[in-house]
């Protein structure tokens, strides 16, 4: 599912590689387009208030209020106060998982081998538990802010019994999913592989990033009208700005 945009100027682009990580501040009125450039990426991301940090994505409220166990185009991404930090307005690859986390370094290891800087140099084997702990040290955060991520890209099914299935192939290359910030966000991202994913080698895929000025946040009009509650979303983050 995606929705109708046509982008303005790119305001800067830049490309997270493979096993690569990154933070910044999505501001108010700004659009991010991440691009899978080759095919099977998964990038987890942390969403957070710019100017209030004890303010973070809940990813249960985000499932629960909008009564979906996947997110794509249409649907909100929620702070623990009810307020929108990012709404997805458009997705071309459909699902993008909100339950398998990321790995730490032992079941790195455990999943890859030892994969040492020592050997490897800047090739070496991030995990996703430290590449987010560097990105949110960088704003004064530590381990106890290490909330539930989102996986883009990535999709897992759960069968009847609860089991967790990872589905290979649910991105192509050239996929894409945007991001528009009806409040300045702060986006941290970490390009690693799924830990789900049965890929026994170590191969983390390259994102393209691009950000977008939008002018009138018409834009968000799919994510506030998809379900009732989404309008009171919008309607408490735009308190903010009164």
């Amino acid at each position: 599912m995606t929705a109708s945009l046509t982008l303005r100027p790119t305001l800067y682009q830049e490309t997270l590689p493979g096993g690569g990580h990154s933070s910044f501040v999505l501001k108010r009125g700004q659009l991010l387009r991440l691009t899978d450039l080759e095919g099977g990426a998964n990038v987890s991301l942390l969403l957070l208030n710019a100017h209030e940090k004890s303010e973070r994505l809940n990813l249960p409220d985000s499932l629960k209020c909008q009564h979906t166990a996947k997110l794509t185009a249409g649907h909100c991404l929620y702070s623990d106060m009810g307020r929108v930090l990012a709404a997805i307005t458009a997705d071309t690859c459909g699902w993008h998982d909100s339950l398998g986390g990321v790995l730490n370094a032992e079941e790195v290891r455990e999943k890859y081998g030892a994969g040492r800087y020592q050997e490897l140099r800047n090739g070496f084997f991030r995990n996703g538990v430290d590449n987010l702990l560097v990105e949110l040290g960088k704003w004064n955060l530590n381990l106890q802010d290490l909330l539930m991520c989102l996986n883009l890209f990535s999709k897992v099914s759960v069968d009847g019994d609860g089991g967790l299935h990872f589905q290979p192939g649910n991105s192509q290359a050239g996929d894409y999913l945007e991001l528009y910030a009806p409040m300045d966000t702060l986006v941290v991202l970490s390009a690693l592989q799924h830990p789900l994913d049965p890929n026994p080698a170590y191969a983390p895929k390259p994102v393209q990033l691009s950000w977008h000025q939008i002018e009138s946040d018409g834009i968000s009009v799919l994510c506030r009208t998809s379900r009732p509650e989404n309008q009171r979303g919008f309607h408490n983050t735009e308190r903010l700005y009164l």
